[in-house]
């Protein structure tokens, strides 16, 4: 499966990664970024040890708390995150790397834990060096302020250029034992996951095996926070962790539990709630766009028709004035790399066909066509006549907002 499933059957709740019993956190205003005049520095923890798993950026340039995160996750055990907002902690070399054990240590030191317990993640500038004596100046009320619930507060503090919190929680019920799944992420530009800019956080009160719980998060990753993008960029620091601390008591979840599904897609139906919550909040975006590429001859061929769609420019700023230029969606697959007969394909904007046989489709409007574009949310579908591969993304326009949050984010 290649578009991300149905999620009617978990309707998504308003909590977050406090929703679950056994989960605390807090929030406050450390300063690391002088002119973020929000919380930045947030902190969640687990009343016990959790089994934990995580998947990270596929960037080559790594941010210091991806590597100690990674090698943490190693014992499939935490019990803590310290998130800060305002500081990549990227390109900083050998003094970021101690920067991000000093804080991992730091937080152990308070709450009584095995530093190796704890994970950092941190977002912001790039290559500018940590303000380690804020953190250390304010953990010690970070502590003191850990609270249930919380939801609200953590996933506004992680925030950057997002204009809104996303963050959200499933409830549903295995071996007679109701259990919960919550999570916040944040994430506006900078998106082009393998897996995965973005930052996630999930907490379950699930009892899980180590291994299924890396295989559920890598399979639902693949489903949605992968089968997005704003602007086809990825970051030093994409991250999404999960914690699990078996606080719901129903028997160890594994690939064999008559189960596992339940749980599978309910964390499925939450990452595809955070993941649209993503692409609907892109910086300066205006318009979310589906676009769907049918009949390629390989799943490999429908991705890079659909994701060379999604990152054009000139295909999406076309979006963003409302202009139906079907001309630039031929020009994107053609240099893809996908195979395709140009003369075979067909497009259509939302239910109206633009492209037939490669050509400007007979009949067609484009003052019908201009008004699907005029819409907030429309559809591409892309069908190469090829073969049985079909894709699904999700992303949005580019317009001029883009260009200005970005030519001032590090001032």
């Amino acid at each position: 499966m290649t578009s991300l499933p149905d999620s009617v059957q978990f309707p998504i709740g308003p909590g977050g990664v406090t929703s679950a019993p056994g989960f605390r956190a807090a929030t406050l205003l450390a300063g690391i970024k002088p002119s973020r005049k929000r919380d930045d520095l947030t902190l969640i923890v687990s009343d016990s040890p959790a089994t934990a798993a995580g998947i990270f950026t596929s960037n080559r340039v790594v941010a210091a708390p991806v590597r100690l995160c990674r090698r943490h996750l190693v014992g499939n055990l935490a019990q803590a995150i310290l998130i800060n907002a305002g500081n990549a902690n990227a390109c900083t070399g050998a003094q970021g790397m101690a920067d991000a054990e000093n804080s991992a240590l730091w937080v152990g030191q308070k709450l009584g834990l095995d530093p190796t317990r704890v994970l950092i993640c941190s977002t912001g500038t790039i290559g500018i060096p940590m303000p380690m004596e804020k953190i250390e100046a304010h953990l010690p009320r970070l502590v003191a302020g850990l609270t249930s619930p919380a939801d609200e507060a953590a996933a506004q503090a992680i925030m950057t250029t997002d204009t809104v919190p996303k963050h959200g929680h499933v409830r549903f019920t295995i071996d007679g034992k109701t259990v919960t799944i919550g999570g916040m992420a944040k994430g506006a530009g900078m998106i082009e996951p393998h897996m995965a800019t973005l930052l996630c956080f999930i907490t379950s009160d699930a009892q899980i095996e180590p291994e299924a719980l890396q295989l559920a998060l890598k399979a639902a990753a693949d489903l949605t926070f992968n089968r997005i993008t704003i602007d086809g960029d990825q970051s030093t620091n994409d991250t999404v962790l999960i914690l699990a601390n078996g606080h719901a008591k129903n028997n160890p979840l594994n690939p064999r539990h008559p189960e596992w599904s339940i749980f599978c897609n309910a964390l499925t139906a939450l990452m595809k709630d955070l993941a649209l919550r993503i692409v609907r909040d892109g910086e300066g975006a205006t318009r979310f766009v589906t676009v769907t590429v049918q009949g390629a001859p390989t799943p490999a061929d429908a991705d890079k028709a659909a994701r060379a769609v999604c990152r054009s420019l000139l295909v999406k700023t076309s979006w963003f004035g409302g202009d139906p230029n079907w001309g630039r969606i031929m020009d994107a697959i053609g240099y893809s790399g996908a195979e395709l007969d140009e003369h075979a394909v067909e497009i259509c904007f939302d239910n109206l066909v633009a492209v037939r046989n490669g050509r400007f489709a007979e009949g067609a409007s484009l003052e019908e066509l201009a008004k699907v574009y005029a819409q907030p949310a429309f559809s591409v579908t892309i069908d190469l006549h090829r073969g049985p591969a079909t894709t699904t993304l999700y992303t949005c326009d580019c317009s001029e907002a883009y260009v200005r949050i970005n030519a001032e984010y590090m001032t």
